[in-house]
């Protein structure tokens, strides 16, 4: 069975097409500046296939109809091809960011649906549009016979209780506006937390897990028995600890009071809060963390600061989760500063000695990205790994059940 696993964005479609059969990728790349003008140089449609160089092209696309033919073409039709007919195609898999409270697993798209995940773009205005253009491009091109499956960044929180997602404001806030926790980054999650119980051979209702996705954007949840029971995203990507442009959480009246002082429209605070906050303003330098890296070890006391608190925030989360589970088996870093940033793991694990915790510092740097490693002995209490996420694969399987199930 293959397997293609789409991810839209506004002007950016991403793809990757998986054979389940040993769930090996058979090619992936991108589509990028869709709609957009593209100069001369400006290389936006990628194609990767393993064992082969990477491929660029510069070409005009006007939308996402126009973006996924190129990806048909690419696949099945160019000197690149890696299937005879597009026909091979069992499924679309496609991320979607907001399922709201209305999806708790991935599904078949229907009507249904598709109507609902263009109704919630509202919760999730930077996706949920472009993730529905992705849908209705491919519907477009390949037709109804093909199963598309949607893939819900919320569903694998949706097994939080009410106590961990609702927020105290007025409480027709979320009765009307569907105003509360819901929690992102979830196929990441899920995946990472299987692979935690399958990499340490127990069964994962049977573990208290605390899984770090940390990336240019970052979230930790708590999977108790394999249901999240708390995450640190909440109405939006924005709420948690700092990222590279985001704040994390701040004190609401640092919100009013700067709109008022500054003059600021709602919009342009959303702004500030996400693009101009964070790593990169604390730092002052960027909110790559490799650029931070190289900065603190220049000597930049702000770059080191910047590091001071995000190792310092991530460690008060991994620490309220142990309270939420009362305790905790295993710790897990994935995502790109998840894997790379040794640093940071082990601040983050100095803060963790009362439990147990205890890492190989020289393993910790050691270990490069993609790589799966147990930084603690197995026998100490509480195991801390780093292992590599892979949301594609996770949307795929899902996929394959799903499409099996219709054949039953």
């Amino acid at each position: 069975m293959k397997i293609l696993v789409i991810n839209a964005g506004s002007s950016s479609l991403k793809f990757q097409l998986i054979d389940m059969t040993d769930e090996s990728v058979i090619a992936k790349g991108a589509i990028e500046r869709i709609g957009m003008e593209i100069n001369g140089g400006e290389e936006n449609v990628i194609l990767n296939n393993p064992g082969t160089k990477k491929l660029t092209w510069d070409k005009k696309l006007a939308n996402h109809t126009e973006a996924f033919n190129e990806v048909k073409y690419l696949l099945s039709e160019s000197e690149y091809k890696v299937i005879d007919s597009f026909s091979e195609i069992d499924a679309i898999g496609h991320r979607i960011v907001q399922g709201g409270d209305r999806y708790n697993k991935s599904v078949l798209i229907d009507e249904k649906v598709a109507f609902d995940i263009e109704d919630l773009a509202p919760l999730a205005p930077l996706h949920n549009h472009a993730e529905y253009l992705g849908y209705k491009a491919c519907l477009e091109v390949v037709g109804p016979d093909v199963p598309q499956i949607a893939a819900f960044d919320t569903a694998f929180h949706s097994t939080m209780p009410p106590k961990a997602y609702m927020y105290a404001v007025p409480y027709e806030y979320y009765k009307n506006y569907g105003v509360r926790r819901y929690g992102f980054h979830g196929t990441s999650h899920k995946y990472i937390s299987n692979r935690c119980a399958e990499v340490m051979g127990k069964d994962i209702k049977d573990l208290k897990i605390i899984t770090c996705h940390l990336g240019n954007g970052s979230s930790i949840a708590a999977v108790q028995n394999g249901k999240v029971v708390d995450t640190s995203m909440g109405f939006t990507p924005l709420d948690g600890f700092m990222m590279g442009t985001r704040s994390g959480g701040v004190d609401p009246s640092v919100v009013t009071f700067m709109m008022k002082k500054l003059g600021l429209t709602p919009d342009e605070m959303d702004n500030v809060l996400n693009k101009q906050s964070g790593v990169n303003a604390i730092s002052g330098v960027s909110s790559d963390d490799r650029d931070i890296c190289a900065a603190q070890n220049a000597g930049n006391e702000r770059a080191t600061l910047a590091h001071e608190m995000q190792a310092y925030e991530i460690a008060k989360y991994i620490g309220s989760y142990i309270a939420a589970m009362n305790g905790v088996d295993a710790i897990v870093f994935t995502g790109g500063i998840g894997e790379n940033g040794f640093w940071l793991r082990s601040k983050i694990c100095s803060y963790l000695g009362y439990m147990g915790v205890s890492i190989n510092e020289e393993l910790n740097k050691e270990t490069v990205k993609g790589a799966e490693a147990e930084l603690s002995k197995p026998e100490d209490k509480v195991r801390v790994f780093i292992l590599a996420t892979n949301e594609e694969l996770m949307i795929a399987k899902d996929a394959k059940e799903i499409v099996e199930n219709l054949k039953k």
